[in-house]
């Protein structure tokens, strides 16, 4: 006699991994009931929203209006970025994703079994090309839940396991602290009123000899992108051809709107130099690693080891590197990348 059993759904990864989720409001551990997920301490609640976790808390509810993460917030609710132009399966977004060296580079080296988060993912692209490995966890959080519910419908019909989603605000996290091999935040900190403490406060996420990749705009690099934001408003955008991207015949409508209100029509943005960064990193406990553009003599190569410790430099060759971007046009928004391994014993201090 033969009998049918029904096999239960996979457990998304929030509720494999609940013991590194923490309570935005007082950090204590969480529990999930099936529906919501519910502080141990001060009893908060919080709905789960098709599968992702909405933890999102703001830095003062009595004061959220004109706050920046809120006004942020919204601009990305209405714009999200990137968007999945062209991207239909695993395998389109491999292909993607393969073509951008430090992506693949990093999915090649980021070690065995890690638990990864990425903060500020977006749309999740990044999170749903590392999370289809089985031997880690990748996590990617946001504020904008627009965002998220792209990114997770995506994960969702390519059935990647490995990656989960949740909505937070990167200055009250959503997870205990120390328990992430690898934190990534590209893109992101310079859209914060406070992007030194922003850094702080993810940075206290990483683990103890574990890894922190930060990508902020250069304040000399970007001045090309300055200058043609001047243009473009002064010529109510009719100049908009002028960007790479908005010529590009293999991008849709929807991926070079989203480029172009992401470059030339954020409501907020600063921008940073090498040494500021590389202060943060020594300052928090951070030993540097290696960066992108390089500091270091020698071209960025699809061999390049991103977490083995290169030269630092001088001021002087830091901004002989900034100067290079700026020369070459501001390539991707002059968005530089540096990488830092933490010390063992590491303290905020700065």
């Amino acid at each position: 006699m033969t009998t049918l059993t029904t096999q239960a759904a996979p457990q998304a990864l929030f509720e494999r991994s609940i013991d590194v989720l923490a309570c935005p409001y007082c950090g204590a551990g969480v529990r999930y009931d099936g529906e919501k997920i519910h502080c141990q301490d001060c009893e908060k609640s919080f709905p789960v929203d098709s599968g992702i976790p909405q933890l999102f808390a703001p830095h003062d509810p009595a004061q959220q209006k004109g706050d920046v993460t809120e006004i942020v917030k919204a601009f990305y609710e209405e714009n999200p970025f990137p968007n999945y132009d062209d991207i239909d399966s695993e395998q389109t977004l491999m292909e993607k994703a393969g073509k951008g060296v430090f992506a693949r580079l990093l999915d090649e080296q980021i070690p065995q079994g890690a638990l990864v988060l990425e903060v500020g993912c977006g749309t999740g692209q990044l999170t749903n090309f590392l999370g289809m490995r089985y031997n880690r966890r990748v996590f990617g959080s946001d504020m904008c839940l627009h965002s998220l519910r792209l990114a997770n419908g995506f994960r969702q019909r390519c059935k990647i396991k490995n990656a989960g989603f949740a909505q937070m605000n990167l200055f009250r996290p959503a997870f205990k602290p120390a328990v992430f091999d690898l934190v990534v935040s590209n893109g992101v900190l310079h859209h914060t009123a406070d992007p030194l403490g922003a850094f702080q406060s993810i940075a206290r996420l990483v683990k103890p000899n574990g890894i922190i990749i930060i990508g902020l705009y250069n304040k000399i690099g970007r001045l090309t992108t300055d200058f043609k934001r001047f243009l473009f408003r002064a010529s109510a955008d009719k100049l908009s051809f002028l960007d790479a991207h908005m010529r590009n015949k293999n991008y849709n409508q929807d991926r070079k709107r989203a480029w172009f209100f992401d470059q030339y029509k954020h409501p907020h943005e600063s921008k940073h130099t090498y040494s500021e960064l590389l202060n943060w990193y020594e300052s928090n406990g951070f030993e540097y690693l290696s960066s992108i553009p390089k500091i270091d003599p020698g071209p960025f190569t699809d061999e390049e080891k991103l977490f083995v410790p290169h030269d630092k430099g001088t001021k002087l060759t830091r901004w002989l590197t900034e100067m290079e971007m700026l020369l070459t046009g501001g390539a991707d928004g002059a968005l530089f990348i540096m990488i830092g391994r933490k010390s063992r014993k590491a303290e905020p201090t700065a």
